[in-house]
C-alpha cells in the first residue's frame, strides 16, 4: 500500500496537544473526519484548531437577530489566522417579549440551559477554543458561565445594543412603550398615541438601548476581561461591527496558541471591577444574580454584600436610562467604556493593571480611548449624577438572606406603609390596572422566586405600569421575584429566602406595615417576632405549580438567588451555605 508524505502526517497522532486531535486524528477517526468532510470540511481544515463559533440566533425578537452575520466575519477572521470555525447554535427567550406572560418564567432558566448546551456542544466535540456570540439579557451571562466553567480558550462577544427610536422629536426605547401601558390603562394617552409610541420604539436588529440587563452585562464582561475592550459597545448595526467580529475570530485562535483560559481572567479583582462597573453606570439589579452565577462558575468567591460595599464606593456618573437620559449608542459617540474605565481609575476604583482577553491591561485600554469632545454622558468624578451606585443589599425579618435594591433613577431611602398580597404577578398587574394601588401602599408579590415560580419573572408590566400611573414615587415593592433592567422606582427584589422555601415574604398579610430603611440596610415587617414566628410555624408549602418538565427540574435544582440562582446537583444543594442565616440583626 502506497500513501503520500501528506496523507501519512494526516493519519498519525498530532504531536501539538488540542482537544479536537482525539476527535480528528488518526486511523481510528477516519469515520468521524468522512462525516465533516461530506459537509465541505477539508482535510486540512481538520488538522488545525477547530473554534466554535457559537450563537443564539432566533426569530423570535430583535436582540440577537444579527448573530448569523456576525458570524460570517467571526468565522473568516478564525480562518486568517489559520484555524477551522465550526458554527453551532443555542436558544434564547426574550425577556422583553414574554414580559408579563407564563412565558416569562422561561428567562432566567434559559440562563442555565443556554450554559449548558454551550458545554455540551464544546465537550462533545472537543473544540480548542470558543467565540459565543451573545446578545439578550440571559444569554450573556450564560456565554461567560459556558467559559468559565469549561475554562476552554475563547471570549464573549456582544452582538450590540440597539438604534434608539424616534417619537415627536425624542429617542425612546422599549421602556417607554412599556410605561406607556400604564399612562394608557390611566387614560393619559390614547389608543393612537400608544399604537404610535409602540410602532416606533425598535427600528431595528440589537438589545435594548438603555443601562438595562443586556447593555448592563455587556459592560461588566469587558471589565472582568471576558470580552476584548471596546468590542461589546459597538452598536449592532454600526458598520465596525464586522470589524469586531473579524478580530474576534483571530484572537480567538490567538489565544489557543497562547493557552489563555478564562480562569487566568476571573480573580476577585477583575470580579470586583465588573460590579464597579455596574454601580459607576446605574446598571441593573439582574447582575448581582449574573454575577454570583460566573463567579460560582470560575470558582470564584463572591459575596452579596460585596455589591453593596462596591456600590456605596462608587459613584454613578453615566447618565444611562433608565435612571439618566442618554443610550448605548450615545455612550459609543462619547468614547465609549474606555472613557468610563479612565474615569474610574482616576479615583482610584479599579485595580486597573488587570488584564482583558485581548492582552491589555484596563490601564492600558483606558490610555488609549478618546473622548469625544462635550460630551455629556460620562459625568466628570467631581459631578456624579449620585454619591453612591445604584445598588443597595438589605437584610432583616422579612428578608434574612437578603434582598437587592436599586437606587439609581430616584432619590429615595425611606418607606414605611401597608402590604398590598398578591401571589402572582398577574394579580399585581391587574391591580395596578384597576387603579387599586393608592399612595403609601407596599405592594408585595410572591411565589415568584427561582423555585416558586419558577424561573424568578422580572416584573417589568407592574413596574412600568406603576410609573405610567404616576405613582412611582409614592408606593415601594417587593418581590421574591426580579426586576427588568429597565425598571426604576423604590423596589427591592431577589428577597431570600423566597415564599416557595418558607421564607418570612409568605406570611406577609395585608396591611401590615412594611418599612424600606435604606440607610441602615433593612427591611423589616412590623410584627412581633412572636407573631412572625407562629405564622412561619402554620405555613406549608404549595404544590409546585409543574411536576414535569424543565420547570420542575429547574425547581428542584435551583439554588437561592443570594447564591445566583444556579443549578447545581440535589446533593451540592443539600450541603451548601444557607445565606438566610447570615444575617438576621
Amino acid at each position: 500500500m502506497h500513501c503520500t508524505a501528506a496523507i501519512l502526517a494526516f493519519l498519525m497522532p498530532e504531536p501539538k496537544p488540542r482537544n479536537s486531535a482525539a476527535m480528528l486524528h488518526g486511523p481510528s477517526r477516519a469515520p468521524a473526519r468522512a462525516y465533516l468532510r461530506a459537509i465541505g470540511f477539508s482535510r486540512e481544515d481538520l488538522e488545525k484548531p477547530i473554534i466554535g463559533v457559537g450563537h443564539s440566533w432566533i426569530e423570535t425578537m430583535t436582540c440577537n437577530y444579527n448573530h448569523r452575520e456576525l458570524a460570517e466575519h467571526v468565522k473568516q477572521g478564525i480562518r486568517d489566522a489559520g484555524g477551522t470555525p465550526m458554527e453551532f447554535n443555542t436558544i434564547s427567550v426574550s425577556d422583553g417579549v414574554t414580559m408579563g406572560t407564563e412565558g416569562m418564567k422561561a428567562s432566567l432558566v434559559s440562563r442555565e440551559v443556554i450554559a449548558d448546551s454551550i458545554e455540551l456542544v464544546c465537550r462533545g466535540h472537543s473544540f480548542d477554543g470558543l467565540v459565543m456570540i451573545v446578545g439578550c439579557d440571559k444569554t450573556i451571562p450564560a456565554g461567560a458561565m459556558a467559559l468559565a466553567r469549561m475554562d476552554l480558550p475563547g471570549l464573549v462577544l456582544y452582538s450590540g445594543s440597539i438604534r434608539p427610536g424616534q417619537y415627536r422629536g425624542k429617542d425612546i426605547t422599549i421602556q417607554e412603550v412599556f410605561e406607556a401601558v400604564g399612562a394608557h390603562a390611566a387614560g393619559k394617552i390614547s389608543d393612537e398615541e400608544l399604537e404610535e409610541i409602540e410602532s416606533v420604539a425598535c427600528p431595528g436588529p440589537g438589545a435594548c438601548g438603555g443601562q438595562f440587563t443586556a447593555n448592563t452585562m455587556a459592560t461588566a464582561l469587558e471589565f472582568l476581561g471576558l470580552s476584548p475592550g471596546g468590542a461589546n459597545e459597538v452598536p449592532a448595526e454600526d458598520e465596525r461591527k464586522a470589524q469586531v467580529a473579524r478580530d474576534a475570530g483571530r484572537l480567538a485562535v490567538r489565544l489557543f496558541t497562547e493557552d489563555t483560559r478564562p480562569r487566568s481572567l476571573i480573580n476577585q479583582n477583575s470580579l470586583e471591577n465588573a460590579i464597579t462597573s455596574v454601580a459607576a453606570t446605574g446598571g441593573s439589579t439582574n447582575a448581582v444574580l449574573h454575577m454570583l452565577a460566573i463567579a460560582t462558575e470560575a470558582e470564584q468567591h463572591l459575596d452579596i454584600d460585596d455589591f453593596d460595599r462596591i456600590s456605596h464606593r462608587t459613584p454613578i456618573i453615566a447618565s444611562l436610562k433608565p435612571g439618566g437620559a442618554f443610550v448605548a449608542t450615545d455612550l459609543d459617540r462619547a468614547g465609549g467604556l474606555g472613557v468610563l474605565m479612565a474615569r474610574l481609575i482616576e479615583g482610584g476604583l479599579l485595580h486597573a493593571d488587570e488584564r482583558n482577553v485581548d492582552g491589555r491591561t484596563l490601564r492600558q485600554i483606558a490610555e488609549q480611548s478618546h473622548e469625544a469632545e462635550g460630551q455629556n454622558v460620562i459625568k466628570p468624578l467631581d459631578r456624579p449624577l449620585k454619591e453612591h451606585g445604584g445598588i443597595a443589599i438589605l437584610y432583616g425579618n422579612l428578608a434574612p438572606g437578603g434582598c437587592v435594591v436599586k437606587l439609581a433613577g430616584h432619590d429615595r431611602l425611606s418607606h414605611t406603609g401597608p402590604a398590598r398580597v398578591f401571589e402572582s404577578e398577574e394579580e399585581a398587574f391587574a391591580a395596578v390596572q384597576e387603579q387599586r394601588i393608592q399612595p403609601g401602599d407596599v405592594v408585595v408579590i410572591r411565589y415568584e422566586g427561582p423555585a416558586g415560580g419558577p424561573g424568578m419573572r422580572e416584573m417589568l408590566g407592574v413596574t412600568a405600569a406603576i410609573v405610567g400611573q404616576g405613582l412611582s414615587d409614592k408606593v415601594a415593592l417587593l418581590t421574591d421575584g426580579r426586576f427588568s433592567g429597565a425598571t426604576h422606582g423604590f423596589m427591592a427584589a431577589h428577597v431570600a429566602p423566597e415564599a416557595f422555601r418558607g421564607g418570612p415574604i409568605a406570611v406577609v398579610r395585608e396591611g401590615d406595615q412594611v418599612t424600606f430603611d435604606v440607610p441602615n440596610r433593612k427591611l423589616t415587617l412590623e410584627v412581633p417576632e412572636k407573631e412572625l414566628a407562629d405564622r412561619l410555624e402554620g405555613w406549608e408549602q404549595p404544590q409546585p405549580r409543574y411536576r414535569t418538565g424543565v420547570f420542575a427540574k429547574y425547581a428542584a435544582l435551583v439554588s437561592s438567588a443570594s447564591h445566583g440562582a444556579v443549578t447545581r446537583p440535589p446533593h451540592a444543594l443539600a450541603t451548601a451555605p444557607m445565606p438566610e442565616r447570615r444575617r438576621t440583626d
